[in-house]
């Protein structure tokens, strides 16, 4: 028979910007296998993955689950690096995962990596209008900032309906507050730290040097003299830019997002697959068969048709090419990552 038997120690390794339900992700589909876990915090949102890790200590045994916090070089690494650990599962960035899987490589133990995204929405002809609207802003999780890998920041839109599509969005836009983040009437808060800020502000600024290129921000910045000024960005749309611009190409990690128009149903899939990435895509239309044959052939691992939601319970998620390795959020990927199979074969002849 197949046996699935636990790896051991699983190192978890925490992006900043979603921490707990990403360490849930991580630690339930371990200990359900019978692993114990570390989890290594990121140093830049530790404080819920500390409480939450203590509340779950006082119910399993000690030392089932522990967390430890740092930087990545200091933390991270040695983690990674421990001759003790089986596994590591990590959400980050492409570099940071990169620099994990070598680590694994030398041990030659198996990686889970949630790495980043540059996810195509394509909204066809016959879609419905006002949802695919409402998809474009919660597809690009604006009330996030953008600070998703699952953003839908390249959204095209058939040319039928980008003149009424620009109009909703624009006109949606426009009445997010942004603000404090502690404030409940806030949608749009802050950026994580000033160097991210200013990344985001330099993808911008790339854009806005292209020649013939428009970028249209959305929303008040806040007024507020206490809030720190260099944290607040405006939901920003970005249109006619070449394909190999950096804003096309690359992850911005803001609330940034590039619009275009199309009308050759060919062009825009391989639009759509023209990336090194492949973690989301999303299709908008009414027709069964354009949903079918379009989700078949774009190149991502999480492919939904007429909605844009993040990641669901017990549906299996994870990317395709650069944006990573392997399966989380389900009964299927706990099984194939998370335990290691071993094969019995008994003879009493």
């Amino acid at each position: 028979h197949h046996d699935p038997r636990p790896l051991g120690v699983v190192g978890a390794i925490l992006p900043w910007n979603v921490p707990l339900v990403l360490m849930m992700l991580k630690i339930a589909p371990a200990l359900v296998a019978g692993n114990t876990v570390v989890v290594k915090a990121s140093e830049e949102a530790p404080f819920a993955t500390f409480a939450m890790v203590d509340l779950i200590a006082q119910v399993l045994p000690a030392g089932t689950v522990n967390v430890i916090n740092g930087t990545g070089a200091a933390c991270g690494a040695p983690l990674c690096a421990h001759p003790k650990v089986a596994k590591i599962t990590f959400t980050g960035s492409e570099a940071v995962g990169q620099a994990v899987y070598e680590a694994a490589a030398k041990k030659i133990i198996p990686v889970s990596l949630e790495l980043g995204g540059k996810s195509p929405m394509i909204v066809c002809a016959d879609a419905d209008l006002s949802k695919a609207v409402a998809g474009a802003i919660s597809g690009m999780r604006f009330t996030r900032q953008g600070q998703s890998c699952t953003a839908a920041s390249r959204i095209y839109v058939h040319a039928d309906l980008m003149e009424p599509f620009l109009a909703q969005l624009t006109e949606a836009l426009d009445t997010l507050k942004i603000g404090d983040p502690l404030d409940e009437a806030t949608d749009v808060g802050t950026i994580i730290n000033a160097k991210q800020a200013k990344v985001i502000r330099d993808f911008v600024a790339k854009a806005e040097a292209a020649p013939g290129a428009r970028v249209l921000r959305f929303g008040q910045l806040p007024e507020d003299s206490a809030l720190a000024p260099e944290l607040f960005l405006q939901p920003t749309l970005l249109m006619d830019l070449p394909a190999d611009h950096p804003c096309i190409q690359q992850e911005i990690f803001g609330p940034v997002a590039y619009l275009e128009a199309w009308t050759d149903y060919e062009e825009v899939i391989a639009k759509a697959n023209d990336t090194h990435y492949g973690l989301a895509a999303s299709v908008w239309t009414t027709s069964l068969s354009t949903a079918l044959d379009s989700t078949a052939r774009l190149n991502a691992g999480y492919v939904q048709v007429n909605q844009n939601l993040t990641i669901q319970p017990n549906v299996s998620y994870g990317g395709f090419g650069r944006s990573g390795l392997g399966k989380e959020a389900s009964l299927e990927a706990m099984l194939a990552h998370f335990t290691r199979l071993k094969t019995i074969v008994l003879n009493f002849d």
